[in-house]
């Protein structure tokens, strides 16, 4: 069950945007982001022949890559920068080019600036393709951009 919260933070959503606005990785995979709210996205990505691996299925980096997306804008719930401290992934079933991949993010803990969220990456079907969790930290860094030259 998602730990509930405040109210959604509207600096947290706007954070979040403007981090995948200037998300130049995620862009260049043709990641879309369906859905993005303070402890919760839904980040999808086609599955391209440049994504597979010597055995002709996605590389497990790639796949990787769009959960941690999601999980990067889930954990944008205030107007700190906020970053991964850990994750981990355990992949379950084979991606092949073609398929589109969904990852959903959801908060499942959330205490001071430490944070802890689930992934889970679907194919086209919705099955499961592989499992993540990350833990954030909320730093002090300023927001690139936010600071007067």
């Amino acid at each position: 069950m998602v730990q509930q919260s405040a109210p959604p933070d509207d600096a947290g959503i706007a954070g979040a945007a403007a981090m995948f606005a200037r998300d130049r990785a995620s862009m260049a995979l043709g990641m879309t982001v369906e859905t993005g709210q303070p402890g919760y996205a839904v980040v999808s990505m086609p599955v391209r022949e440049d994504m597979l691996n010597g055995y002709h299925v996605m590389h497990g980096g790639l796949i990787f890559a769009v959960a941690d997306t999601a999980f990067a804008i889930a954990c944008q719930e205030s107007d700190a920068v906020t970053l991964a401290a850990g994750a981990e992934i355990s992949f379950l079933r084979p991606v092949m080019a073609g398929q589109r991949l969904t990852a959903t993010a959801e908060r499942r803990a959330l205490s001071g600036r430490s944070g802890i969220y689930d992934v889970q990456v679907s194919d086209e079907a919705g099955v499961v393709v592989a499992e993540f969790r990350g833990r954030s930290r909320a730093t002090s860094m300023p927001i690139p951009g936010s600071q007067p030259t």
